[in-house]
């Protein structure tokens, strides 16, 4: 018999330019490089439930599979961690969401998490229910260099063939480290920082909100930006600098890796062990580090680690993600046929 999954993502529209949207997109190719059939409606027959999401709603999707005989597998996306130094208010409202989502989370036969270091948080919540590692995954063709596309790239932008820049994508958020990378565009006037992405500045604090609306002038934030243009500037950036202080696995290093642009990261649990300081990217856990990284980007003598980069990001390729998401199902499928 043939599984149909159901992935469950609440508010769909709301966050399809944040990292759980680009999970969505890609969990629905993972699926159908694999032939396995999907909806994205609760109410559609189906036999696994696959959610994403940690909203109202979640709770009494699970209770409605539950009543069905249905197996529900959790995606956690989400951590008390990464919410914390985002929106305002965030801090103080985290470990109410940490209860949340221990509680969401323990409903489920088993839960996903994307890298080892977001397992080991939530073991250390208290859940005990069985806990499998699989990365949100990366659509390495996507990301291959295109002349065509780093030509519209450089026009959007105006700048020169010759000109070096430094690139970064995210939310307007302290935990993504947007003040390090400020400060890094001071440091260094004569590179061209880009900031990709956007937040409404009436929910962040007034310290971002400054920092958006006061940025140097070597500094270019275009808001949200997709297809040709970022994908032009991933592969024709000297640089992809991702100073974030936390995250459950970071779907734009994988983006940048699989575009082979010099990657330099924060030092920080989340990107241990896959990813290693000069082997197949930069790690730095001081200003005075990443400015040091960053004059050899001047300079032109990083060393270069993007092929090792480009085969980490092709071991977490979308097919490679729904052949694991598979062994997954079906051993649960297979579970609860003995029950």
């Amino acid at each position: 018999m043939t599984m149909k999954i159901c992935l469950y993502f609440e508010a769909e529209k709301l966050i399809q330019t944040s990292g759980i949207g680009r999970a969505l997109q890609h969990q629905k190719r993972a699926l159908e490089s694999v032939g396995l059939p999907y909806t994205l409606d609760p109410e559609e027959s189906h036999d696994i439930l696959h959610i994403n999401t940690v909203g109202i709603t979640s709770s009494i999707v699970i209770s409605n599979a539950r009543k069905q005989g249905r197996s529900v597998i959790y995606h956690a996306h989400s951590t008390e961690e990464d919410f914390r130094d985002s929106f305002i208010f965030s801090n103080q409202i985290a470990p109410f969401l940490k209860h949340h989502l221990v509680n969401l989370y323990s409903m489920a036969d088993e839960i996903i998490t994307p890298t080892p270091y977001s397992r080991e948080l939530l073991r250390n919540y208290g859940i005990e229910t069985p806990i499998h590692v699989v990365s949100n995954g990366i659509d390495v063709a996507r990301f291959k260099k295109d002349l065509d596309k780093e030509k519209a790239f450089r026009k959007y932008f105006g700048l020169s063939d010759t000109q070096k820049v430094v690139i970064s994508v995210g939310l307007y958020f302290v935990r993504k480290g947007l003040q390090d990378f400020m400060e890094a565009a001071k440091h260094f006037p004569e590179l061209t920082f880009i900031w990709f992405g956007h937040t409404p500045l009436i929910s962040v604090p007034s310290s971002i909100r400054h920092l958006v609306e006061d940025h140097p002038s070597n500094v270019i934030m275009p808001g949200y930006v997709k297809g040709p243009i970022l994908e032009g500037a991933y592969t024709s950036a000297d640089l992809f600098f991702f100073p974030s202080h936390e995250e459950t696995e970071g779907i734009v290093v994988l983006e940048a890796l699989a575009a082979r642009c010099p990657v330099l990261v924060r030092d920080i649990g989340v990107f241990d062990p896959w990813l290693q300081d000069k082997v197949n990217c930069h790690k730095a856990d001081s200003l005075k580090d990443f400015f040091e990284v960053i004059e050899h980007v001047k300079e032109g003598t990083l060393p270069d680690t993007t092929e090792a980069g480009y085969a980490t990001a092709c071991e977490r390729s979308i097919p490679e993600v729904g052949k694991q998401l598979k062994d997954i199902y079906t051993n649960l499928f297979n579970k609860r046929g003995t029950l």
